[in-house]
């Protein structure tokens, strides 16, 4: 399967061989969904925590005595019962990472590519070169590539200039071809890769 090169301006530049084989089945579907899972479980911080009988501030003297006071037994004044007690099986800082092989992360990329490229999301430029750090130029760039909703735009290096310029466009985000994921690939509704960012994607894709 080939797909066309665009210049800057939406014109022609020829055509890109694609070099990985497109998977047309529904394998990989799996895959998929343990990346995106895997993805999302490394975002979080996992940094929620709550104290134990025995890191709350307070004595573990006897309130009162225990009996002929009428109250109900009371052992300390750091019981969960207690408020500013301690909490029984609260939250508590964790990893929430979760491990999937090399394999499965690179069928996962290949089955979300596959997809988005037989929809037609996926756009090839030449390159993605500006003058100047100015968001009116990438914005500039989208609209004669008639790219529309969310956009993400995979180069092959970051530039300065291009993630000043980009950085403030709310529906576009900027990546590389080395640090493309699936959860990216399937996030925007189109994707605007470099000539050189496809091939270190198939450079990555093609690895055993």
């Amino acid at each position: 399967m080939k797909l066309n090169i665009l210049d800057t301006k939406g014109n022609p530049q020829g055509e890109l061989e694609i070099k990985f084989p497109l998977i047309l089945n529904g394998k990989g579907t799996q895959a998929v969904h343990d990346a995106v899972v895997a993805f999302n479980a490394a975002q979080r911080s996992g940094t929620a925590c709550t104290k134990t009988v025995g890191e709350v501030q307070g004595t573990n003297k006897k309130p009162w005595k225990q009996k002929g006071t009428g109250r109900a037994r009371a052992g300390s004044f750091r019981s969960p019962l207690w408020r500013g007690g301690g909490v029984v099986f609260g939250p508590r800082p964790r990893d929430f990472t979760k491990k999937i092989s090399q394999n499965t992360r690179q069928l996962a990329l290949r089955k979300a590519l596959s997809a988005r490229i037989q929809s037609g999301d996926v756009l090839v430029v030449d390159d993605l070169q500006i003058t100047a750090p100015k968001t009116k130029e990438v914005l500039a760039i989208l609209a004669n590539l008639k790219v529309e909703g969310t956009t993400l735009l995979v180069v092959q290096a970051h530039h300065p200039k291009l993630i000043l310029a980009a950085r403030n466009i709310p529906h576009v985000d900027l990546t590389t071809g080395d640090e493309l994921n699936t959860y990216q690939v399937l996030e925007s509704d189109k994707l605007v890769i470099t000539r050189g960012a496809f091939e270190k994607i198939e450079a990555r894709l093609a690895k055993d």
